[in-house]
């Protein structure tokens, strides 16, 4: 969709990109004229995420992706373009465009909101009729009020094939759009039927408050347990987490990370507002990085079981590569939180949070547990697992403190433990190092951005160069014959140079403006290459240059592709002769 250039230009000089990242991410080193963080996109523990006040753009140098801050809140926002640059524009109190009201990609988008936001007040209602006994029973049971009910929009979908079909149908929504929001299902005849039926449901708000899905919990017999809407334009699992809409507003100052929504629901009734729980997956990256931008500090809460303790060692794991304090909940004679509270109360609940264990103290008990440390060969098995696990901190006194706590645990002088721990880390080092190097040569012939895949990089390296003679002065093609997109041998550099071209020929072209042609890759992909060395000093004899390249490289495969072609004749050939045995 096009706005008008001058309302772009308007709308990024009014969102500085460092103010907006600031929101998402802590932007604590500087470099030069950049400011430094943990990449929000990818899982990282040393800053490769790059802001450029001056240059108006962002570029991580480990992942690939950038763009300008239209582009910065398409990725962290999951927004398409026209949804992100009304977004913005709301930031900073600017009207729209007349004529930008009308996207389709806008108004599905919000009929998808609207409908669910009707369907949870459909279920809503339900749950407060008397059709919605039975949900209404089990909250009596797990003791949640009528205002924690009303709070979190708790309701009941009735046990029949079309209610919530028929009363949707009532409101003027379509079978087609209710299909896309996950609400019905296609059945066998060709018509359809509800996707939620006898579940109390719990709908499900991103952090803008905007409903976007629902879980349903079985109320009867019947799997599975708890059931969630599927992926839709507007939810996904892996990228939301339940009640962090209202997690994010906690004063707490942390996250208590737990297995179910009952439990969230009863913890934020008891006090802990800072609840919050993944949609029947364990914890994603994305979700992990959607916490690290309120808090940076994590209390995991899951279940004693031995589902839990997976879960929480695959939590860590995630967890700690980002800049977040991890603490693990250990509780006795309870299974769950929401147990735990109803048993021994909130204030014997919130002593137990304040003696959670740090997540290395937690992680070495659990090696601990795993051996009967009577023995010599136990404990040698014990201390080269916890050794190993220690070898993998970034700093020495770290790895000190904690090789002294391995050494009072089996009772072997602190020094040895030490010394064990700095040779683990020398091997650790040297795989770490060849698999740096495995990486590099894997990445031969792939692009700045891992998902565009360079399969000539010397007539890409050319391709790049011709797009950003383009991007910086346009006039250099004038008066000669370029090359066509379609000459590009990397699709997406084609898509740019393509866009570019059109741009160009209409008026000056900025990153925020070219943001709604190209996807977020092509979008990363353009900002890396600008951000390469380039004069137009000697333009119009490099775009000569890099066109010749182009040129050569096609005839080069055209003739690779000839000798190939007469090398498989001549093989069928010897083959028919074969066969006929002359």
């Amino acid at each position: 969709m096009a706005f008008p250039e001058s309302f772009l230009q308007e709308l990024c000089d009014r969102n500085d990109i460092v103010d907006v990242v600031s929101g998402y991410v802590r932007l604590t080193k500087k470099s030069g004229a950049n400011l430094f963080g943990l990449c929000p996109f990818h899982s990282e523990k040393t800053p490769s995420f790059s802001v450029s006040r001056d240059k108006q753009i962002y570029h991580c140098f480990g992942c690939g992706k950038g763009g300008s801050v239209i582009n910065f809140i398409m990725e962290i926002e999951n927004l398409s373009f026209p949804e992100a640059v009304e977004f913005l524009a709301r930031r900073v109190g600017m009207e729209l465009p007349e004529q930008n009201r009308s996207d389709p990609e806008s108004r599905r988008r919000e009929q998808l909101l609207a409908l669910n936001k009707d369907a949870a007040r459909f279920f809503y209602d339900q749950f407060r009729s008397p059709a919605g006994a039975p949900a209404q029973a089990y909250a009596l049971r797990r003791e949640l009020t009528p205002a924690t009910v009303k709070k979190f929009g708790l309701g009941f979908a009735p046990d029949a094939w079309d209610s919530l079909t028929n009363a949707m149908k009532a409101k003027g929504y379509s079978e087609g759009l209710m299909l896309q929001a996950g609400l019905v299902r296609k059945g066998k005849k060709g018509g359809v039927y509800d996707t939620f039926r006898n579940r109390l449901m719990f709908p499900v708000f991103d952090v803008r408050g905007n409903v976007i899905g629902f879980s349903g919990r079985i109320l009867g017999d019947g799997e599975p347990k708890y059931m969630n809407s599927p992926e839709t334009p507007v939810f996904s699992k892996s990228n939301n987490l339940f009640a962090m809409n209202f997690a994010k507003k906690s004063k707490l100052g942390y996250i208590i990370l737990c297995e179910g929504n009952v439990d969230v629901v009863s913890m934020h009734q008891a006090g802990f507002d800072n609840a919050v729980a993944s949609l029947g997956t364990s914890l994603t990256p994305e979700q992990a990085r959607l916490i690290s931008r309120y808090v940076n500090e994590v209390v995991i809460a899951y279940d004693n079981d031995g589902a839990g303790q997976k879960a929480t060692a695959r939590a860590i794991s995630i967890l700690e590569k980002l800049d977040v304090r991890v603490r693990v909940l250990t509780m006795e004679g309870a299974k769950d939180p929401d147990e735990f509270i109803k048993k021994f109360g909130p204030d014997a609940f919130r002593n137990l949070l304040e003696k959670s264990e740090d997540h290395v103290d937690y992680t070495l008990r659990k090696i601990r547990d795993k051996y009967d440390l009577s023995t010599a060969e136990s404990k040698l098995n014990f201390l080269q697992e916890a050794e190993g696990f220690i070898a993998g901190f970034s700093g020495k006194a770290e790895r000190e403190l904690y090789a002294m706590r391995v050494a009072e645990m089996v009772g072997v002088s602190a020094d040895a433990v030490r010394q064990d721990v700095e040779l683990a880390r020398k091997r650790k080092s040297g795989r770490d190092r060849r698999q740096v190097e495995k990486q590099a040569m894997d990445l031969a012939g792939k692009s700045p951005v891992r998902a565009i895949r360079y399969e000539h990089p010397r007539s890409a390296m050319a391709e790049e160069g011709i797009i950003r003679l383009l991007y910086l002065d346009p006039e250099l093609f004038d008066g000669i014959t370029p090359p066509e997109p379609e000459d590009f041998t990397v699709p997406a550099l084609g898509n740019i140079y393509r866009v570019l071209r059109e741009r160009t020929r209409t008026g000056t072209v900025s990153l925020a403006s070219l943001s709604g042609s190209l996807s977020t890759d092509e979008a990363s992909l353009l900002t890396n290459l600008l951000q390469k060395p380039e004069t137009v000093a000697n333009g119009q004899s490099a775009l000569s240059d890099y066109i010749d390249i182009m040129e050569t490289e096609r005839r080069n495969r055209e003739q690779s592709d000839d000798l190939l072609g007469l090398a498989e004749t001549l093989r069928k050939k010897k083959g028919y002769r074969d066969q006929d045995g002359n």
